[in-house]
């Protein structure tokens, strides 16, 4: 027989780590290659995470609710020698294990547990609900999850056999805890001292908390980065669409009832935005430390927003295909992320972002780059508004501004400046004359 562990997979470029929202097994649980095991959530999309092998549940080793390290170990599955996906094999005589004292935890598992004097151990919260919803004292217990760290499991089982530990010494340190704590919090610190950090904003009756998830931590974690690596620089660019506004409203009927679905406005800027990224490949690159890479596939992320998250799936290919083909991916992508059924393949893989803030209303606005890419364009709100023509005229135009943010290590304001006049270019141009949606 064999041990093998199961990781946090990685489900998405520059995601460092995942929530276990829930685990879909249970230890002695048989499963076999490819079962999923647990959902596991990110601030781009919510996942199962699958079986790398067929054997039987030995340890879940990770916490519902906590978050984990890409790479770091969740649980262990015990394997036939070789990793054998053959559940034929059951005439092996069985293998002698070294004794673990697995029987004995589970007749008695408050077994005290060694630890060196005034040291500090870290409880998830999970564990240090049960522990005080039960009066149990942590110090007694002795866990099984990885370097000795007590899981939810450990607790379940002293619950279960009735031989819970009293809160001794433990209660006294919690006691003597939190009076330390609101002595702190009475102790006003001097305001040229005081950190900017959650810990010193004041609530006050009639406030609201709110719990930070997983996605909203990821989500921080990755914006952050980006502003800290990535030196953001910003243009703007205004844009004439009055004949783009007027051919996609002349033919927007028809589309919908041969098609199926709307033909929107946006499809046509993804449009121009790839085909300007095949003249300017500049814009479709990376940094990547002592070098710079240079995408040679075209995929465009597109940001869309939920109630608390953010995600961004992936338009592959965009250069190749259609407005009716992108108009076709952005619907169908946008339904996904909304009913919960993206997968991480549809995250993976972008090299340049198009956000639809003009969705919202907004007219300007500067978005923080989609990490590892070099730079994100905000697509505004179209609106009308008198323009000065060139014969001197004033009429009112369909006008739409086109924010750019980039990556001063990867582009300088040259290649950006000729890249936005190129994309203005492709829009202004667009008419029922010389432009196809198919």
């Amino acid at each position: 027989m064999a041990i093998e562990q199961i990781k946090m997979p990685q489900l998405g470029e520059s995601v460092t780590e995942g929530t276990i929202s829930k685990w879909l097994v249970a230890v002695g649980d048989k499963v076999n290659k490819y079962d999923p095991l647990a959902e596991v959530m990110t601030d781009k999309v919510n996942a199962e995470v699958p079986s790398s092998f067929a054997g039987v549940i030995k340890e879940l080793i990770a916490e519902e609710g906590e978050t984990y390290e890409v790479g770091k170990v969740i649980m262990t599955i015990e394997t036939e020698s070789g990793g054998s996906s053959d559940a034929s094999s059951n005439h092996s005589e069985p293998v002698k294990e070294e004794p673990k004292t697995e029987a004995a935890s589970e007749k008695a598992p408050a077994v005290k547990q060694d630890r060196t004097a005034g040291s500090k151990v870290r409880y998830s919260p999970a564990v240090l609900k049960l522990s005080q919803e039960h009066g149990i004292d942590l110090n007694q217990v002795s866990g099984t999850g990885a370097e000795g760290r007590i899981t939810r499991k450990d607790l379940m089982k002293i619950i279960e056999s009735g031989q819970i530990p009293t809160q001794t010494a433990a209660k006294e340190e919690v006691k003597e805890q939190q009076q330390a704590a609101e002595t702190k919090a009475e102790t006003p610190a001097p305001a040229s001292k005081t950190p900017a950090s959650a810990a010193n904003v004041p609530v006050v009756p009639g406030d609201i908390e709110i719990p930070v998830t997983g996605v909203r931590k990821a989500i921080a974690a990755n914006m952050l980065r980006s502003k800290h690596e990535a030196p953001h620089a910003w243009t703007m660019m205004e844009v004439d669409v009055t004949n783009l506004v007027e051919y996609r409203n002349s033919i927007k009927d028809e589309f919908k009832k041969k098609e199926g679905f709307n033909l929107t406005f946006f499809a046509f800027f993804v449009k121009a935005v790839s085909q300007a990224l095949k003249e300017y490949p500049q814009m479709n690159s990376m940094w990547a430390g002592d070098k710079i890479i240079q995408k040679k596939d075209i995929n465009i992320s597109i940001a869309v927003a939920t109630e608390d998250a953010l995600f961004v799936p992936v338009i592959k290919n965009a250069d190749e295909k259609t407005i009716k083909g992108i108009g076709r991916e952005i619907g169908e992508l946008a339904g996904k992320v909304r009913s919960g059924k993206l997968t991480s393949a549809e995250m993976q893989g972008g090299t340049f972002t198009v956000n639809n803030t003009g969705s919202f209303g907004s007219v300007q606005s500067m978005g923080i780059i989609n990490y590892p890419q070099a730079a994100i364009l905000q697509v505004e709100s179209i609106v009308k508004r008198p323009v000065v023509m060139n014969n001197g005229m004033i009429a009112v135009r369909d006008m739409v501004n086109l924010c750019l943010s980039l990556d001063h290590r990867v582009l300088d304001g040259l290649v950006c400046g000729r890249f936005l006049q190129r994309v203005k270019e492709i829009l202004e141009n667009i008419s029922k004359e010389n432009t196809s949606v198919y």
